[in-house]
């Protein structure tokens, strides 16, 4: 068998379409990805909550803030740093509200994102770096996932390739038509168009990577005060610097002809990594109400003694002290003259 032939048997092939009709109801790789990617970020997210101290059920409460103001984050970014797309020339204003083709933008989505965790931290009491620290490589492990719908999608590709590891991109057309249709088509014939770098295998590769150094340096260092999320942004950054630089798909540019995700993976990773050299400050004990066990307040009966048994009369604590000074003062008085503490006592 010829090398050349070995090398089109090793290649990636890509997913003959990305969407699937139930009856009228279109089913969406792109979508299934990103439920999944949150779904498994909640459930690590809520193990290592509880592992820290935390209340069983408090970081799904969260997510309920943090998921929606991190998916309109996430496409926010998208329309803005891609604004020609929509708005330019010729553009389309209503596909800036069509999600489901694809283009969210990790930054926005973390930014905003964010502030959706703080609200909910807030209503729950619960430190927000505390609360990042947990779900830090649930949300890495999430952005993983979320890339195999950019394979479905057959985008976020790089450059043409002849290793054996390249991905095989193939046209794409409506049954119904025969017209192109790269997102919502079929692929009916599986001779590929182009063979190129696999960059979302990349990027996945390396956030699982990523996810297994944050989990290490947490046990490692005992991080706290949002470090371990400084890690996973520092290591994010690090792979996507490079990464982004591989891709052929279009990109605002800035600075001439630098891609605006290559200066902004620059920016976050410097503030991360300053973040974590400069706070020094130990692991959080998590108090209050969102803490895994909820202390008895204070001068309660809870915190003075346990229950009485049933059926027997327990004193009140000072009153026990006062029997108990009381009989040392009989015993005392007895030794000294008994018969004075018998005519005192009877």
């Amino acid at each position: 068998m010829s090398p050349a032939v070995v090398t089109v048997l090793a290649n990636i092939p890509s997913p003959d379409r990305g969407v699937w009709m139930l009856g009228p109801i279109p089913i969406r790789a792109y979508a299934l990805c990103i439920i999944a990617g949150i779904i498994v970020a909640v459930l690590w997210g809520e193990r290592r909550f509880v592992a820290r101290g935390g209340q069983q059920g408090t970081v799904t409460d969260i997510a309920v803030f943090a998921v929606p103001f991190g998916l309109v984050g996430g496409r926010l970014y998208h329309v803005l740093t891609d604004w020609q797309t929509y708005f330019g020339p010729g553009g389309d204003p209503l596909g800036a509200l069509r999600i489901w083709e694809g283009g969210l933008g990790i930054w926005g989505a973390v930014a905003l994102g964010g502030v959706g965790a703080w609200i909910g931290c807030r209503r729950h009491g619960v430190p927000l770096g505390f609360f990042a620290d947990a779900v830090a490589p649930g949300i890495v492990v999430a952005q993983a996932i979320g890339r195999l719908g950019n394979w479905f999608n057959q985008e976020l590709y790089g450059a043409p390739t002849t290793l054996p590891w390249g991905l095989e991109i193939y046209d794409r057309v409506d049954p119904a038509t025969g017209f192109p249709d790269a997102l919502g088509g079929v692929a009916l014939d599986h001779t590929p168009v182009q063979v190129v770098h696999p960059t979302f295998l990349y990027e996945l590769l390396w956030n699982v990577l990523v996810a297994v150094l944050v989990v290490w340096a947490d046990r490692r260092f005992r991080l706290g005060h949002g470090r371990a999320f400084a890690v996973y942004v520092a290591g994010y950054t690090a792979g996507r610097f490079w990464i982004e630089q591989m891709r052929t798909d279009h990109a605002t540019r800035v600075f001439g002809d630098i891609r605006i995700n290559v200066v902004v993976s620059v920016v976050v990773f410097t503030a991360a990594v300053l973040y974590i050299a400069l706070v020094r400050k130990p692991r959080e004990v998590l108090e209050g109400p969102a803490a895994a066990v909820e202390p008895a307040p204070v001068g309660s009966a809870e915190e003075s003694e346990p229950p009485a048994e049933e059926g027997v009369a327990k004193a009140p604590e000072k009153d026990a002290e006062m029997d108990a000074e009381k009989d040392t003062e009989k015993d005392t008085a007895q030794e000294k003259d008994p018969a004075e503490a018998g005519d005192r006592t009877s």
